[in-house]
């Protein structure tokens, strides 16, 4: 079928579906599932600087651009291109020999053993988290920031070890200019050069020259340190430093710098939307939240939560994987196909825009019954097993799968036992508006009322 059929909302005369797209855009991809199939054409903007995509939602579809077909679909669009330019390029943005040598060298980081040594950074945040909570004086607290703050402090520690203060701040004011930067640009018709001193570049450029420094400070302290003979530190920042290579290859510090700045940023964010979003979810269900806690009790008694709870807390390992279900961190995925190919019986041109949707795809009637509905029993092993691999993908899939997924359950499961030992928590906002930006957030507060146990 010739690429000119494949079936999408014909949107407005002048604009196509720029403003759907730009007011709503997860209801608008549900939408377009729902009426025109899993495989969809968009068109948006105005002639002359339209852009067009295409987007797919299947399961299968899924699986054959991040999985069977991958070499086809490449981080090439431009959203990757301005993240690149703003944080470096690390694991997330890199390609062909410049990513495969840093897996090369990262992915040893990134064993189940190794991740697993990190619960203690966790649990001391974990701590801290409690404590202050308890004494919030009307004990109502927003699980935005709070998670926002926690996952960034959670990473940071486990990054930088006792330089983690040093970066807390650079990282919390850098960041959200530089994300709003690159959704702008990545987004805009017409994009003016860097170094043109608009108000906008001069902000971007302020914000990345500060995030820099600070990681630049630390790995130059550290290089120092190391070359008078000072221990090197068993921080994620330390062991990349001393990553080697089977021929001696490593890691410069502008590469350390890159990977530090791309674990400091999925690291936090992504992991922060699943903690918000799970807590809102258990706030509003308190029959499940019973029974998460029922478990947490039974395995923890009164001692630290540590990496091996990982597998004696299934109840509430369902629970995350629900909430990242319904709320994925990842809403949209994107690639660029090199060649012409295929989907779910639709042509895609090559060079075509083809994003995925795990926020669809996670509610996709075929796979989901009642695909709104708040279950962790989805996530039993009987039920996973009998479902399609690519029907949940939180993490990617494929060779590009995301490498701290491991790390994110067990910040995640950890973290969560922590909280829900100390307290009930009862949602006080029932709706929480979601919007996409760099990743999935919520739109607005995402309050809790807690109750010390």
């Amino acid at each position: 079928m010739p690429a000119t059929r494949i079936p999408g909302p014909p949107g407005l005369p002048f604009i196509g579906s720029l403003l759907d797209l730009t007011r709503n855009p997860l209801r608008t991809y549900l939408d377009a599932r729902r009426d025109y199939g899993d495989v969809v054409r968009f068109s948006a903007g105005p002639p002359g600087l339209r852009v067009e995509f295409y987007m797919v939602f299947s399961p299968e579809g899924a699986q054959q651009v991040l999985g069977g077909q991958a070499a086809n679909f490449r981080k090439e669009n431009v959203l990757y291109e301005e993240v690149r330019t703003s944080i470096g390029n690390g694991l997330l943005t890199a390609q062909d020999a410049d990513y495969q040598r840093q897996r090369r060298l990262i992915q040893p980081l990134f064993t189940r053993r190794r991740v697993d040594g990190y619960a203690d950074a966790i649990g001391v945040e974990a701590e801290a988290l409690v404590e202050r909570w308890a004494a919030v004086p009307d004990g109502v607290v927003d699980a935005v920031g709070e998670m926002s703050r926690f996952a960034l402090r959670a990473v940071a520690r486990i990054l930088f070890g006792t330089d983690v203060e040093a970066a807390i701040g650079a990282v919390r004011s850098s960041f959200p200019v530089l994300g709003a930067y690159i959704l702008e640009r990545g987004f805009a018709p017409v994009r003016v050069p860097r170094q043109w001193p608009t108000p906008g570049n001069r902000r971007a450029l302020a914000a990345q020259e500060e995030l820099y420094g600070v990681c630049d400070a630390i790995i130059e302290r550290r290089a120092g340190a190391a070359e008078r003979g000072g221990a090197e530190p068993d921080d994620l920042l330390g062991l990349l430093a001393a990553a080697r290579g089977e021929d001696g290859e490593r890691l410069d510090a502008a590469e350390l710098r890159d990977q530090v700045l791309v674990f400091l940023l999925a690291g936090h964010e992504t992991t922060a939307t699943s903690l918000t979003f799970a807590l809102h979810l258990l706030g509003r269900h308190p029959e499940e939240q019973k029974r998460a806690r029922e478990e947490i009790e039974e395995v923890l008694g009164d001692r630290r939560p540590e990496a091996g709870d990982l597998e004696r807390l299934p109840y509430l390992t369902r629970v995350l994987k629900e909430a990242m279900r319904l709320y994925p961190a990842a809403g949209v995925i994107g690639r660029r196909a090199v060649a012409e190919c295929e989907i779910g019986g639709r042509l895609i041109p090559a060079g075509a825009e083809v994003v995925l949707s795990p926020w669809v795809t996670h509610r996709h009637p075929d796979h989901w019954e009642d695909p709104d509905r708040f279950d962790p029993d989805r996530f039993t092993p009987e039920r996973e097993a009998a479902r399609h691999r690519y029907a949940w993908y939180p993490f990617g899939g494929g060779p590009r799968a995301c490498i701290g997924q491991h790390f994110s359950m067990l910040e995640s499961v950890l973290a969560l036992a922590a909280l829900l030992r100390a307290f009930e928590v009862e949602a006080v906002d029932t709706e929480v508006p979601v919007g996409q930006a760099l990743t999935l957030h919520a739109d607005g507060p995402a309050r809790i009322r807690l109750t010390a146990r």
